[in-house]
């Protein structure tokens, strides 16, 4: 499946949710969980929930920091080098959305940042 647009100036980034389905699915199997069951499932539910809430950019965001960690980059997610691995990721990127997504990658590096220093 391709994630991204076709044209290389548009910034086509398709996020695929499927937390409801899913979340459903467990919903489903902690009704009938036996007792040893349970917390596993609980803690699935409680991911899930958290999955529900995110918001389109982070997801790309965190995809982003996924292949950025993935290519062994350090340091800022929107610096050059950072760009350049989500292109090589991703052969499918135009410039303009790799900047855009080491972008989010960034603005969630600095969220987490305020958010313990805060």
């Amino acid at each position: 499946m391709k994630l991204f647009g076709q044209d290389k100036e548009d910034f086509t980034v398709l996020v695929v949710r499927e937390a409801d389905e899913v979340a459903e699915a467990v919903d489903q199997a902690l009704k009938t969980a036996g007792p040893e069951e349970r917390p596993g499932l609980e803690r699935a539910a409680a991911l899930l929930a958290a999955a529900r809430e995110a918001t389109d950019g982070e997801l790309r965001g965190n995809w982003a920091r996924r292949k950025m960690a993935e290519a062994g980059v350090k340091g800022r997610a929107d610096s050059v080098r950072a760009v350049k691995a989500l292109r090589e990721a991703e052969p499918g990127l135009s410039l303009l959305q790799a900047v855009r997504l080491s972008q989010e990658a960034a603005a969630l590096d600095d969220q987490e940042y305020h958010g313990r220093t805060a």
